[in-house]
C-alpha cells in the first residue's frame, strides 16, 4: 500500500541533519580525561565507533549490557548538544541496522529493575529541535519492534508529546503561511523582505500550500505512523484526543506530503472494527472528502480511498457501515470517484478502492430515505438548503428527532453554540422552529436542551439570514396553539384577499 519512497520522504529533514553529524567525529579521549566518562564507557565507544559495521556486530554478541550501560550513561552525563546529536545517530544507526538489538535495551533495563523509557523521554524536553526528533524516533523504534509494550503512564506522556508537536509544527507553519500571504500584498505580488522574515524560501512556481518550513513535522508524523500500526497504541493516541488533532492539522493548509502520512495514520487507525466505527465522530469523512477533491498526488488519493473503504468494511454494525456510506454520498464522494475512474492509476488497489465504493455508495443511495439523508447531514454539521429541510419532511419525521434520547435535536443546538458559518446557524435555527411547529410538545423540549436561549441571541447575529431566520424559530416557539393560529391565518388571508397584516408570520422552506 505504501512505497518505500513515501517513508524516506518523511523523515527526510532529519536524515539530512543526521548524516551531517554523522561526519563530525566525537573526540572521546577528551570526555575520558576529563572524566566526564568511565574507562568501561570509554572503551566501549572507541571500539563501537568505527565504519566496520562487522566489527560493531562482534562487540554486540559478546558484551550487550555494557552497549546499553554505556549508551546511557552517555545520554544521561554528557550535556554538550553536538555530542548528544552525535549518540543518538550511533544509537539510531545501530537498530536501524538490526530491529533485535533493540532488545538490548530493555535486557539491561530488566536487569537493573530500571525504566528503559526513562532516559529517553528525559531528552524529549530538551530545546533542540534534532535531539528532541532523533529521540523520539528512538523511542518509536524501541516500542515497536521490541516484544514488551510500552508501559501506560510512559506510552501516555510519549503519545501527547508528539500530538502537542504536531499541533506545534503546525501551527508554526500556519503562522508562516499567514504571513507570506500578508507581505503578499492584495495582488499577490511577490514578496520583497520575507527572505528574512521567516524561516523559508520562496519559489514563485509554487502556491503557498506547497511551503514548508524547515521543522520536523514530518519526522513527528513518520513516529506516529509507526506507533498506529499496533492496535495497543492505536486506543492510547486515541485517548490524549489524537483523532481531533490529526483532522485540525488536515484541515489546514499542509503540503501533499504531510496529508499523506496523517491520512496514512487515520487507516491504521481504521483497521480495529471499534475505532472504524468511532471515527467519523470524529467528522473524518467530510475532511478527508474535500482533501480528495482537491488532490493531484495519486499516493494522496489512494490513502483516502482506503481509508473510505476500511470505514464501511470493518465496522461491525451494519447500521455504521451504512451511515458511513451516505455520509460519503452527502460529501460528494460518488461524484469523485466517477472523475477518479476516467484516470489511470500506477496502483492497482486505486482502481479495486474506486470499484467497491462506487459499488457500495450507489446502493446507499437506493436505499436512501430522507430521514437518513437528514440525520446525516446533521452529523456532519455542515448544515445547507438541501431538500430534506422542506415542510413535507418535518411533517412526517419531526418526531423522529427524539429518537437516540434526542440525538439530532442535541447536535442542531450544539451547532447553534459553536458554528461560526452562517448557513449552518441559518438552517440550524430553521430546522428547530419545524420541529416546533411539528411536533406538540417540541417547545417544552427545546427549552429543556437549552435550545430556545440559543436561538434568542441569534436576534442579534451580524449576518441578515442568521437573525431572519432565528426570527422565524422564535416566533414558533412562542406559539401556543399551531391550530388556532392557522385558523386565525386563514380568517384574515379570507377577510383581506392578500397577505396577513397582522398576527405572527410563520415561514416554512416549501
Amino acid at each position: 500500500m505504501w512505497a518505500i519512497s513515501d517513508m524516506l520522504a518523511a523523515t527526510s529533514v532529519l536524515q539530512q541533519r543526521a548524516t551531517d553529524i554523522r561526519s563530525q567525529k566525537v573526540n572521546w579521549q577528551s570526555y575520558f580525561q576529563s572524566q566526564m566518562i568511565s574507562q568501561e564507557d570509554h572503551q566501549f565507544i572507541v571500539a563501537f565507533d568505527v565504519p566496520d559495521s562487522s566489527k560493531r556486530e562482534h562487540l554486540l554478541h559478546n558484551d550487550r549490557m555494557q552497549c546499553a550501560q554505556t549508551f546511557l550513561n552517555l545520554l544521561g552525563h554528557v550535556s554538550k548538544d553536538q555530542t548528544l546529536q552525535y549518540i543518538l545517530v550511533l544509537i539510531d544507526d545501530m537498530l536501524q541496522e538490526d530491529r533485535t538489538r533493540v532488545e538490548i535495551f530493555h535486557e539491561y533495563a530488566t536487569k537493573k529493575k530500571e525504566s528503559v523509557w526513562g532516559p529517553f523521554l528525559n531528552l524529549l524536553n530538551r530545546q533542540d529541535g534534532f535531539i528532541t526528533n532523533m529521540t523520539s524516533r528512538i523511542i518509536a523504534k524501541i516500542a515497536c519492534w521490541s516484544h514488551t509494550a510500552m508501559e501506560r503512564s510512559d506510552l501516555h506522556f510519549y503519545l501527547t508529546w508528539l500530538k502537542d508537536q504536531l499541533k506545534m509544527q503546525y501551527d508554526d507553519l500556519a503562522a508562516n503561511l499567514a504571513k507570506y500571504d500578508a507581505v503578499r500584498g492584495p495582488n499577490g505580488d511577490q514578496p520583497t523582505e520575507i527572505y528574512t522574515e521567516v524561516s523559508f524560501s520562496v519559489d514563485e512556481q509554487h502556491p503557498p500550500t506547497e511551503i514548508t518550513n524547515n521543522e520536523y513535522i514530518q519526522s513527528v508524523a513518520r513516529c506516529l505512523q509507526m506507533m498506529l500500526r499496533i492496535d495497543e497504541y492505536r486506543f492510547a493516541f486515541v485517548s490524549v484526543d489524537g483523532i481531533s488533532t490529526l483532522l485540525s492539522v488536515l484541515s489546514g493548509r499542509v503540503n501533499f506530503q504531510v496529508q499523506y502520512q496523517l491520512v496514512f495514520c487515520l487507516w491504521v487507525l481504521t483497521f480495529n472494527p471499534l475505532l472504524a466505527e468511532k471515527m467519523n465522530k470524529f467528522n473524518v469523512i467530510p475532511i478527508l472528502a474535500d482533501i480528495l477533491s482537491d488532490s493531484v498526488k495519486e499516493k494522496v488519493t489512494r490513502i483516502i480511498l482506503a481509508v473510505f473503504r476500511n470505514l464501511i468494511e470493518k465496522p461491525e454494525d451494519a447500521q455504521v457501515a451504512k451511515e458511513h456510506c451516505i455520509a460519503m454520498v452527502q460529501c460528494k464522494v460518488l461524484k469523485q470517484l466517477n472523475i477518479l475512474e476516467q484516470r489511470k492509476f500506477d496502483d492497482e488497489d486505486v482502481a479495486g478502492d474506486i470499484e467497491f465504493l462506487t459499488d457500495r455508495l450507489q446502493s446507499s443511495v437506493q436505499d436512501l430515505s430522507s430521514f437518513d439523508e437528514y440525520a446525516t447531514e446533521v452529523k456532519s454539521g455542515r448544515l445547507e438548503w438541501s431538500p430534506v429541510h422542506k415542510s413535507k419532511f418535518w411533517r412526517e419525521n419531526a418526531q423522529r428527532l427524539n429518537e437516540k434520547n434526542y440525538e439530532l435535536l442535541r447536535i442542531l443546538i450544539h451547532l447553534l453554540e459553536q458554528s461560526k458559518d452562517p448557513l449552518v446557524l441559518s438552517v440550524a435555527s430553521y430546522d428547530i422552529g419545524e420541529y416546533v411547529r411539528h411536533y406538540p410538545r417540541g417547545k417544552h423540549v427545546i427549552e429543556q436542551l437549552g435550545g430556545k436561549q440559543l436561538v434568542m441571541q441569534l436576534l442579534a447575529h451580524e449576518d441578515p439570514n442568521v437573525r431572519y431566520e432565528a426570527l422565524l424559530a422564535v416566533q414558533k416557539l412562542m406559539v401556543h396553539n399551531w391550530e388556532y393560529l392557522g385558523k386565525q391565518l386563514e380568517k384574515e388571508h379570507s377577510d383581506n384577499k392578500g397577505a396577513p397584516k397582522g398576527g405572527v408570520a410563520v415561514s416554512g422552506k416549501a
